[in-house]
């Protein structure tokens, strides 16, 4: 038997590698080791230094279309954290003739600098670590060289450690230890990133398997991979044992006393001979309407031969498909790393329920009807926008989204603070408050920023102006939400007579004019104030023991009168000025008192007031400041905005005067960032204005148009580290106003770009992008503040499409913990709601 069982082992390590091509990997032009099936980054991508360590960045692998392999580097712990530190990259060198890729790693807290080579060696890749100088003393034993792999693309799969078998677990499970937290802080720079409950010891996982050898996911060509170490032994760690979004870890350790040479891996990604990347075809997965024009894109290996022709099917009652359109594939040429081709079926005008055919792929079904675009919206406004309510319990029927957060408010964040979501207090507080003093009335209102529980001041600011904006055009009275601010308590499905909008706008704003009124201007963030509570996943209402620290009492003790507590769990309120924040804000005010005026007449004359403040004080800070280019440009929009909207409260003509003054100079340096602030003007304006507002239109028809020459689907992709869902947003909702004015410059067709983009047509897959909303292929994982549940809280809308360097395109829909492609904030949510009711009042 144990014979039979070996031999069986041996035919299965066999039979893996027969799929492997013999083609080598070779550097291209974009300076990565590539071949058919295989990519290996070589720091294309680095680590960020803001958030560290963001699964993004290193030596990464991506392995027959999907990115399952990253964060090759020198690291300093087995199972990498986000906020541990991450080496700098100050050079990289890129060698034709040697096919390799060489990079200084640096340490600069430590003094420490490795240098690592990548040569393309057969059908795979040769990494060798060098050392200049030994090991520092500090990091004998914690320094090793790590390349981790995702674990949606491998968890049910086996392995072989030194031809042990074994399997990837779906779940974390192993074995840890515990280590003196110093060695914690020490890596972390001080940041207390866990709370160790008075013993003095942070959690360390053990290795699942050592060896010299590894083989992961034999029974998959797309996924094996083969990795051996000439030096060190290897051990592989599950970094879900400390952190949810940790990956498995391949890692060895650096030898102490040693210089040149002290580390050689041999990686091997396996290649399925003659592979070709299976078409993407893009389309809309809510539907389309009967009459607006309907244009797949499909995306196609470089390698794949476009088809001439695609079908539309057409299903009856008795669930029978029959094709009832064939038409020809345009080609529309390269973007990035794949080839496009268009089809366009618009002619397909009888309502019913349809499929694609493109070759052998057939897509899911879509719906062609009238209705298809009626509750976009819905899920947005009804469900994810109340569950992000802050100091508010929240129910759902049967379920608990949160309790009561933040009960004990807000302590002054102390001078000369950083903190790790990238704010800082100053040198001073710029407040009458003393450092960890409780600043009273802080907790009310306010919505949770994103996937985490702080209110950005600055995104609440967008979040207020957004429903304003969707108020006062479209009058949205959906009524679905229970909002008790005496009561502290909503309640989701439960009309109260009220429409919800205004209530969310009263919502945002109590926060808003808490913050002017008592801190005296708008602070930064109320966030938290340790790292170990921000990364929390759950109830909001347990992120914190609801008591106010007292540092009288020791750890976790609680006074005697019950007030107060030894735990440092408290939210920080971080207040240093921002003149342009206040810009803003005074924007936000002036709107928000329009729309609260009878509903909430105080709460709307306290928001008119501090309009006027802040706009007078800011710009008198702002004029008395240096500003770089970046921030003239904001400042001079937000200017631009505030006296726009104090205009339209108050009838002044000092307001108007101001912002045609500085209009038509910002029109005329970027006509498409400052082009919705002119339009939503026109309503306020006489003839004149919108005559002198017509050539910058023409301006922005021509940039409209451009986007169809730089990219397949004729938005604007962006290609940051944040992907580009909100400038697409922001794109189809400049479309929808500029075609209500301007409908004969501005084709209203050019607004159905965005609903396409968001709702299937993008490049990677063709997944709708929000939560709940499409026909049958919504994206079902979401970084919200349930992902380690594999989950999403529904409408909520992703960032999308997120773009690696040099040409990858990527939205994980197996793994929600990238915040860049999944993590859906409220202003970002927001915006799609003011977008959906134009939209859904443009196609009208």
């Amino acid at each position: 038997m144990q014979k039979l069982t070996f031999i069986s082992l041996i035919a299965l390590i066999i039979g893996s590698f027969n799929y492997a091509s013999a083609q080598e990997l070779k550097l291209n032009d974009l300076e990565y080791f590539e071949k058919q099936g295989v990519n290996i980054l070589v720091y294309n991508n680095l680590f960020t230094g803001g958030f560290n360590d963001e699964k993004t960045a290193g030596i990464e692998m991506i392995h027959h279309g999907v990115r399952t392999s990253q964060g090759g580097a020198v690291r300093l712990s087995n199972t990498p954290e986000q906020w541990d530190l991450v080496p700098a990259i100050p050079t990289r060198t890129v060698n034709q003739a040697s096919n390799s890729i060489e990079s200084i790693l640096k340490y600069e807290y430590y003094d420490f600098e490795s240098r690592v080579v990548v040569t393309a060696k057969g059908k795979g890749v040769e990494i060798s670590v060098y050392l200049d100088k030994p090991l520092p003393t500090a990091l004998e034993g914690s320094a090793g060289f790590n390349l981790e792999f995702l674990p949606s693309q491998y968890w049910h799969k086996t392995y072989l450690m030194d031809g042990r078998l074994n399997r990837f677990p779906r779940y974390v499970v192993g074995n840890t230890v515990t280590r003196p937290n110093e060695e914690k802080l020490e890596q972390f720079k001080g940041f207390v990133t866990y709370d160790d409950r008075g013993t003095g010891k942070f959690v360390d996982p053990l290795p699942l398997e050592t060896g010299r050898s590894i083989l992961m996911a034999p029974e998959d060509p797309e996924r094996l991979v083969k990795i051996t170490s000439h030096d060190a032994d290897l051990m592989l760690f599950d970094g879900r044992m400390i952190a949810q979004n940790g990956w498995y870890v391949v890692r060895s350790l650096l030898p102490a006393g040693k210089t040149g040479k002290v580390l050689t891996w041999t990686v091997e990604p396996n290649a399925i001979d003659g592979w070709v990347r299976e078409p993407n075809i893009g389309f809309s997965q809510v539907g389309y309407l009967p009459s607006q024009p309907k244009v797949a894109v499909i995306e196609l290996d470089q390698k794949d031969k476009p088809q001439a022709k695609a079908s539309i099917y057409k299903m009856d009652e008795n669930g029978k498909t029959t094709e009832v359109y064939s038409g020809n594939i345009e080609p529309w040429g390269d973007y990035y790393k794949y080839h496009y081709v268009k089809f366009d079926f618009s002619s397909v005008n009888i309502p019913g329920i349809y499929h694609i055919q493109y070759g052998d792929m057939k897509t899911n079904n879509f719906i062609i009807e009238d209705n298809v675009y009626d509750k976009i919206t819905d899920a947005t406004s009804d469900i994810w926008i109340p569950i992000h309510m802050n100091h508010m319990f929240v129910r759902e029927a049967y379920r608990v989204w949160h309790g009561e957060p933040f009960k004990e408010g807000y302590l002054q964040a102390p001078p000369n603070s950083d903190h790790f979501d990238l704010h800082a207090q100053g040198p001073t507080t710029d407040t009458e408050y003393e450092a960890l003093e409780l600043i009273p009335g802080l907790n009310i209102g306010g919505f949770f920023d994103a996937g985490d529980f702080d209110i950005e001041t600055g995104s609440n600011i967008s979040v207020v102006q957004n429903f304003v904006q969707t108020w006062e055009n479209f009058k949205p009275l959906r009524d679905q939400t229970f909002v008790s601010q005496e009561q502290r308590y909503v309640d989701l499905h439960r009309p109260d007579g009220t429409p919800d909008i205004l209530q969310f706008i009263e919502h945002g704003t109590l926060n808003l004019v808490a913050q002017a009124e008592i801190i005296g201007h708008m602070a930064q963030t109320l966030s938290n104030s340790v790292l170990y509570n921000y990364h929390h996943l759950g109830d909001a209402a347990s992120l914190t023991d609801g008591l106010p620290y007292n540092p009288d009492l020791g750890p976790y003790e609680v006074a005697a009168d019950g007030k107060s507590s030894g735990v440092k769990d408290d939210m920080w309120a971080f207040t240093s000025r921002n003149p342009s924040l206040d810009l803003r804000a005074a924007t936000m005010f002036a709107a928000a008192s329009r729309a609260l005026k009878g509903y909430n007449d105080d709460l709307s004359e306290r928001s008119l007031y501090q309009s006027k403040r802040l706009l007078k004080e800011a710009t008198a800070l702002l004029a008395s400041q240096p500003q770089d280019e970046s921030g003239r440009e904001w400042g001079s929009l937000g200017d631009i905005s505030t006296n726009l909207q104090l205009y339209i409260s108050t009838g002044e003509q000092q307001y108007v005067d101001k912002f045609q003054e500085l209009l038509w100079p910002a029109l005329d340096r970027n006509v498409s960032f400052v082009i919705l602030t002119a339009l939503h003007g026109i309503p306020h304006m006489d003839a004149s204005y919108k005559e002198q507002l017509r050539p910058y239109m023409v301006k922005y028809k021509e940039y409209v148009e451009g986007l169809e020459k730089d990219n397949p689907y004729g938005v604007p992709i962006g290609l940051g580290n944040w992907a580009g869902s909100g400038g697409v947003i922001n794109f189809g909702t400049t479309i929808s106003f500029a075609h209500k004015h301007f409908p004969d410059i501005i084709d209203a067709d050019h607004a159905f770009k965005t609903t396409n983009w968001l709702f299937g047509c993008h490049p990677y897959h063709n997944y709708s992008l929000v939560a709940t909303v499409g026909a049958t292929r919504p994206k079902e994982v979401f970084y919200g503040n349930n992902r380690a549940d594999f989950s999403f809280i529904p409408g909520n809308v992703a960032p999308g499409i997120l773009f690696r360097q040099p040409d990858h395109f990527e939205n994980y829909d197996d793994w929600p913990f990238l915040w860049g492609q999944n993590e859906g904030t409220i202003g970002g949510n927001t915006s799609y709601l003011i977008f959906g009711s134009a939209f859904k009042d443009l196609i009208k």
